[in-house]
């Protein structure tokens, strides 16, 4: 009998019997490599699969085949195992008839998949050996995917991680989102400043997704809205839209843990209904005939369409109303064949989570759908809106809560407009009145609707009204989400905030990605831990024995000597794995200051400097990020990072003890080689505005210390691993709000010290642009001028005294080790899989579905 994957009582075990769970014998393994379920072939059937799809489906052979070849033939014959398993798990839902939950996300940060397949399928060793036998290096062929580029940072890279933990705990799901053509874009560094390029992911197809024509959906945008009169007196909206657009779904297979079942991710792709206009074409305008067509691939072209200019607001707009008008088109059209347009069952077996504010049209659309398509009453449609749906916030700025014109809605959704105008009436005029009688300034507030020069619409403010629930994504911010964004929803309704503080999937973050770690993890915590992550914290014992100390600092340096071969590579730096990794990857904002990173970098190179004798423990710096295109500053400040590596890096005066290194074009790939390699995790935001972080998360358990302040999930990682084994520094959350509340001027910070004051005075000089004076100046202008809304230099002094902390630690190897050690081991809190289990009990309402493998 195969060996099934763990149900979902297992999982849920007391804690003395997951201890015993951990303790697995040999003969356990054993067992697990000898008896195979149905997707673990042995070594020779693998080998005959790759080859037959080498030359069966791919059309060469192992004599004449690409590196790109061999890896299409592997995808083509582990697809065979995994659609095999899809198989079996659609047909289990739909007889069980199970409640689902849908995700629509703007983003979902896949990243390469054949690695993730190949462990989570248990087959990555099998796979090795085959191709092996065939003369075949598996990281070789692995490095010819490319990433998925359908997301950008921390909000896609979740979304991913939640999928595959939705897969492995067997919950009913289907992720949705847009089928980017060029995703972002790809970063490439030109004399030190970010040039944007088209990210072509599937120039020549991606073989592990599946278009969809059956489900193929037509989606009404512009036009007009028409109100008609029946003989009863009764009313009916009726839209005539301008054009239709076509969405095509292509759907992408998600694999859980072991098999368990297999999701789909499920984006779309906008085209024009004619894609070609055959009588303009005959009168002479060739270009002409294909703008229908173009105008509509436009729509899924690119991920966030530059909308600083008026035609791509619009763009964007459309793009959040496509993808959830298809989405829900797609979900009722799974819910009728099995109801037959009977919607008293829809909140029973429906849920929809709305990740961020971009699917926030989601919920105009759906009273759309149900009162003008299904014709369902308003207050029939509205109880079901507010039982599907429920929303995750995962920013305090502003500027991050959506608001769009309300001239946008007339143009692009006239119908979706009146729609929001009678759940804000109903709002104001029933909970708010009710709430505060006669309180004109609260229902301004709380409108969705806000006045002005242009009015808007506040997408937030729609999706609270809307939802059941509505989460942050860390225990702090949580609190802030009640307590400053969204006070008096909160008053109206004290039972629909609540937390879900987000995780990562340990299996591509530790499993995939470290492997001897993930060996190590297999001999003391037994060969659960990918499903259990909490059983990790079998290595807390043994992180002051020197023997096992010695052993993970071994991985480490394996890791941080592959790294810096990459970072040859990449960027013609070279860097010892003697030093300390210092590591900052993640999107380019200001909020999280890699600004401040700078400073330090500038003021140890001074100190450097001005003392030749000076030793200090060797340091690399390491950068990764992205900037928004119509982000200056941010693009100001990758051409200062860059500019100050170059001075640095070839300054011979400072012996090469500080080293400072910017990888082009940072995505979830680099990412996977980075993170094992770290020592140290930067995690500097400035306290409040971090809604979580989920790369802290992916450091912590690869062994990185963090480096951080008191914000987002920093707060919880600490309370786990231990204040003492991480570097917390700067002003608290309380004392940011005082500062303000009080007035912050940072002139004052600048006066009061000579270091900070001759780094900042630095950019207004050419010594790091030479021949370009004050090149960099707006860096100062912005921390001076503009006033530092992010209190860089409120933090800076702290932050040195925390770098100070680092050296010293790092000298004591022991020390260092242990620290390592306890934040790797302590990171159970921080799986995916906890994460959507509170959001399955809590939220959604959720329960598993345990697919039975056919060969049992």
């Amino acid at each position: 009998m195969a060996v099934k994957h763990p149900s979902k009582s297992a999982r849920k075990t007391a804690p003395a019997a997951k201890e015993n769970a951990v303790k697995k014998t040999a003969a356990a393994v054993e067992a697990t490599v000898n008896h195979h379920p149905s997707w673990h072939p042995s070594v020779e059937e693998l080998k005959k699969s790759i080859v037959h799809h080498l030359r069966c489906s791919i059309g060469t052979s192992e004599q004449k085949a690409s590196r790109l070849a061999w890896w299409q033939a592997v995808v083509a014959a582990v697809n065979e195992l995994i659609f095999e398993r899809l198989t079996q798990t659609q047909f289990t839902h739909a007889q069980k008839d199970t409640r689902a939950i849908n995700y629509l996300s703007a983003e979902f940060l896949m990243g390469r998949l054949t690695v993730n397949n190949l462990c989570n399928l248990e087959i990555y060793q099998t796979a090795k050996q085959a191709l092996t036998d065939l003369g075949v290096d598996i990281n070789e062929i692995c490095d010819e995917e490319p990433d998925m580029a359908l997301g950008n940072g921390g909000l896609g890279r979740l979304a991913a991680c939640y999928i595959d933990s939705m897969a492995t705990l067997d919950y009913p799901s289907v992720g949705y989102g847009i089928h980017y053509e060029n995703g972002l874009f790809r970063q490439e560094i030109r004399g030190g400043r970010q040039v944007e390029r088209p990210d072509s992911w599937r120039e020549y197809g991606c073989p592990w997704e599946v278009c969809r024509p059956e489900s193929v959906q037509n989606i009404p945008i512009g036009g007009y809205v028409e109100t008609q009169h029946g003989p009863d007196d009764s009313i009916r909206k009726v839209w005539h839209p301008a054009h239709i657009i076509k969405g095509v779904p292509w759907d992408i297979p998600v694999v859980g843990f072991r098999a368990s079942s297999v999701t789909i991710l499920r984006l779309w792709e906008s085209r024009a209904t004619e894609s070609f206009n055959w009588d303009v074409f005959n009168a002479g305008g060739y270009v002409d005939a294909q703008e229908e067509k173009s105008a509509a691939e436009a729509i899924s072209k690119v991920l966030y369409p530059n909308d600083s200019t008026e035609a791509g607001k619009m763009l964007r707009l459309t793009q959040q109303y496509f993808f959830c008008a298809c989405s829900l088109r797609d979900i009722l059209r799974r819910y009728n064949r099995a109801h037959h347009h009977d919607y008293s069952d829809f909140a029973n077996k429906i849920a929809i989570q709305l990740n961020d504010t971009h699917p926030a049209i989601a919920i105009p659309e759906l009273m759309r759908l149900l009162v003008d398509e299904e014709g369902l009453s308003w207050d029939n449609a509205w109880k079901i809106v507010t039982e599907v749906f429920a929303y995750t916030n995962h920013t305090l700025l502003p500027e991050a809560l959506e608001k769009w014109p309300l001239y946008l809605f007339e143009k692009l959704l006239p119908r979706h407009l009146e729609i929001i105008y009678e759940i804000n009436y109903r709002f104001l005029n029933g909970p708010v009145e009710a709430m505060w009688p006669g309180d004109n300034d609260k229902k301004a507030k709380l409108s969705i609707i806000e006045e002005g020069m242009v009015k808007k619409v506040r997408m937030a403010n729609l999706c609270v009204i809307a939802s059941h629930h509505v989460n942050g994504v860390a225990e702090i911010h949580s609190k802030l989400v009640k307590e400053a964004l969204f006070p008096e929803f909160d008053a109206i309704w004290p039972n629909k905030f609540c937390n879900v503080t987000n995780g990562v999937t340990p299996r591509r973050w530790l499993l995939a990605c470290n492997p001897e770690l993930a060996k190590l993890y297999d001999e003391v915590a037994g060969i659960d831990w990918p499903l259990h992550l909490e059983a990790c914290a079998a290595l807390r014992p043994y992180a002051s024995d020197p023997t096992y100390q010695q052993r993970f600092m071994e991985i480490k340096r394996r890791n941080k000597e592959a790294l810096a071969r990459e970072i040859k590579r990449l960027c013609q730096v070279e860097v010892s794995p003697d030093a300390i990794f210092d590591v900052q990857v993640k999107r380019l904002h200001e909020y999280k200051r890699q600004h401040l990173n700078l400073l330090y970098i500038m003021h140890l190179y001074r100190k450097l400097l001005s003392d030749p004798s000076l030793k200090i423990v060797p340091q690399v710096f390491i950068f990764g990020a992205k900037a928004a295109p119509a982000y200056t500053l941010a693009k100001d400040i990758i051409y200062a990072i860059n500019a100050v590596a170059e001075r640095i890096n070839n300054d011979h005066r400072i012996h090469n003890q500080l080293k400072v290194v910017f990888i082009p074009n940072y995505r979830v790939s680099l990412a996977e080689k980075i993170i094992p390699a770290a020592d140290v995790s930067e995690q500097i935001s400035t306290a409040g505005y971090e809604a979580s972080g989920t790369s802290n998360m992916k450091f912590s358990i690869n062994g990185a210390l963090t480096l951080g302040t008191m914000d987002g999930a920093n707060i919880e990682i600490v309370a786990e691993a231990g204040i003492e084994n991480n570097f917390i520094f700067g002003l608290s959350v309380a004392e940011v709000q005082d500062l303000k509340r009080r007035g912050y001027n940072p002139w004052n910070y600048y006066n009061a010290n000579p270091d900070l004051k001759a780094v900042l005075d630095w950019f207004d000089s050419d010594y790091f642009t030479p021949g370009e004076m004050g090149a960099l100046s707006s860096i100062k202008r912005s921390l001076l001028d503009g006033g530092d809304p992010f209190l860089v230099l409120a933090d800076f002094e702290s932050y040195c005294a925390a770098h100070k902390r680092v050296e010293e630690m790092y000298r004591d190897k022991a020390r260092w080790a242990r620290a390592a050690m306890l934040n790797s081991a302590s990171m159970g809190k921080f799986s995916s899989d906890r994460a959507i289990e509170d959001y399955a009990h809590h939220i959604w309402n959720l329960k598993n579905c345990e697919i039975k493998d056919s060969a049992s």
